[in-house]
């Protein structure tokens, strides 16, 4: 069966995520955004990699959330996470099954952040 994501995927300009930028858009039951995603570029290790922007009501683009390099404690592999403060949303970026295409970034929903 051929299908495409055409929701909870970001699209980078480069398989290089850290220095690029991307398009895509993350949905729920509760909230669907369009959102662009660009470089923060801080010497800071403790910044963010991206900041994630969407549109208001009234069209404008506001940030709404941030992409954050975490290395995983047991196995020591870098992974990114995104959040959406707004919705208290965050996800693991990956690769879907079967995907080749290594700048796409599907999101892996972890849950608000206050949930039990």
């Amino acid at each position: 069966m051929l299908w495409s994501l055409t929701s909870n995927c970001i699209k980078f300009t480069s398989a290089d995520i850290e220095t690029g930028k991307g398009v895509g858009s993350i949905s729920t039951l509760t909230f669907d955004l369009d959102i662009t995603v660009e470089p923060v570029g801080s010497a800071n290790p403790m910044a963010p990699t991206h900041r994630v922007l969407g549109r208001s009501p009234r069209g404008k683009l506001v940030e709404c959330g941030d992409i954050w390099k975490k290395q995983n404690n047991e196995a020591g592999a870098d992974y990114y996470m995104l959040t959406i403060r707004d919705h208290g949303f965050n996800a693991n970026l990956g690769k879907a099954a079967n995907q080749d295409d290594l700048p796409c970034r599907t999101s892996s929903p972890g849950g608000p952040k206050d949930a039990a």
